[in-house]
């Protein structure tokens, strides 16, 4: 692999430093939302389907958002429509296409860092804040499941204010940052034919098999991730251990996926973005069946190692999918961000399983595991395909490429 070409043009370098910070403002809020599906779950006293619409409402917006951003950039300019669905073909566009892939894979490692950040909030000033989460003196009886429901009213009501207020803060600071992206020279990256035929974009999108392949190991990539964060607290309170307490194994899973991004940014030098994405798949399957058959902390560490192989999933498919489009990759990189709506569909199918044999974690066995294990076989099958697509894409010829 080439490795003298440049990452990022010197020119470019502060728009690539502001669009960088846009990476861990969207992880912050992933991963303030994720410890926020039990939290509902409990105040509001769901089900585990019912408390997996947080998600399916969180990363819907993605999907409902991708395409009419694509056509208002498509427009004007990558500036003009600052969303996340733009943010990723931006930073591809900075600099060499041969560097596309590590660019991007540099730009998103800073997204674990916001989510680290995130995660403190919420255990910090958010977990530690809910009333509904005390318990009695034996630490184990929640105390709002003794109420009644005149009782549970106002603690209900103060639980989702302080639910609310990070995420209206967050708002308040990424209008200031996009304040700032407007004030600053930015790379405008506007169509240069002028033209907007989407149906001939699709016809031709719908033709390469590496963008066709590449949504669909995203949408089962991010359903995977989203999963995985979101049932580390469920997998944790099944052997006992609270919430709150759960984050700091959120934490743990945040960090090895940021060592892992800067450890494949550097891989990313010397091996092929799809032979490392497929030994990757392999490494995120075998530390997922671990987390299915080891019954105890065992299987929870292995749910924390998942995220060390997942961390160059994203962007290396999302980079290998947009590879050579062009123009078109404005439209392909739209689809791709549909291609998040896996983030709210596949933990809602998880939350299915859960309620199988009732509320609980461990009301039932299936192949001889509580169902919150065997729950985890739905990332298993995720990172089967990831690994599909990675195979395939590492045996085709250049001039396939």
């Amino acid at each position: 692999m080439n490795t003298s070409s440049s990452l990022v043009p010197k020119q470019l370098l502060v728009p690539f430093i502001l669009i960088t910070s846009l990476f861990a403002l969207w992880g912050f809020a992933n991963d303030i939302t994720n410890p926020m599906v039990a939290a509902f779950k409990r105040v509001l006293e769901l089900n585990n389907t019912q408390a997996s619409w947080v998600q399916l409402a969180f990363y819907g917006g993605y999907f409902t958002m991708a395409l009419p951003a694509a056509f208002f950039i498509k427009k004007y300019s990558y500036k003009a429509g600052f969303l996340e669905t733009t943010a990723n073909p931006y930073i591809l566009s900075m600099g060499p296409e041969e560097t596309a892939t590590r660019r991007l894979n540099l730009a998103q490692a800073f997204n674990p860092m916001g989510a680290l950040a995130g995660l403190f909030v919420a255990k910090t000033y958010i977990l530690s804040a809910l009333q509904s989460a005390a318990t009695d003196a034996s630490g184990k009886v929640l105390i709002y499941d003794t109420l009644d429901e005149a009782a549970k009213a106002p603690i209900r009501s103060n639980d989702l204010m302080v639910i609310r207020d990070p995420y209206v803060l967050l708002g308040l600071v990424v209008l200031g940052i996009l304040v700032v992206i407007a004030m600053v020279k930015m790379p405008e990256n506007k169509d240069s034919s002028g033209k907007m035929d989407f149906l001939a974009t699709m016809r031709r999108l719908v033709k390469n098999r590496n963008f066709v392949e590449g949504t669909f190991a995203q949408l089962v990539y991010v359903g995977a991730q989203i999963m995985i964060w979101t049932y580390i607290y469920q997998y944790a309170e099944s052997l006992g251990i609270t919430t709150y307490e759960a984050v700091n194994y959120a934490f743990a899973s945040l960090a090895v996926f940021l060592l892992g991004r800067w450890v494949c940014t550097f891989l990313l030098r010397f091996i092929q973005p799809a032979p490392l994405l497929a030994l990757f798949s392999l490494l995120a399957m075998g530390f997922t069946l671990g987390s299915i058959f080891l019954i105890g902390m065992a299987g929870l560490y292995s749910l924390v190692g998942i995220s060390f192989a997942m961390s160059l999933m994203f962007p290396t498919i999302y980079g290998i999918a947009l590879e050579g489009l062009g123009e078109d990759s404005k439209f392909a990189a739209a689809f791709l961000v549909m291609a998040i709506v896996g983030g709210a569909v596949m933990p809602t199918l998880q939350g299915m399983i859960l309620d199988i044999g009732g509320i609980g974690y461990t009301d039932t066995l299936i192949l001889g595991v509580p169902e919150i294990n065997f729950s985890f076989f739905l990332p298993f099958f995720c990172f089967l395909c990831v690994l599909a697509f990675a195979l395939r894409v590492s045996k085709q010829r250049p001039s396939e490429n």
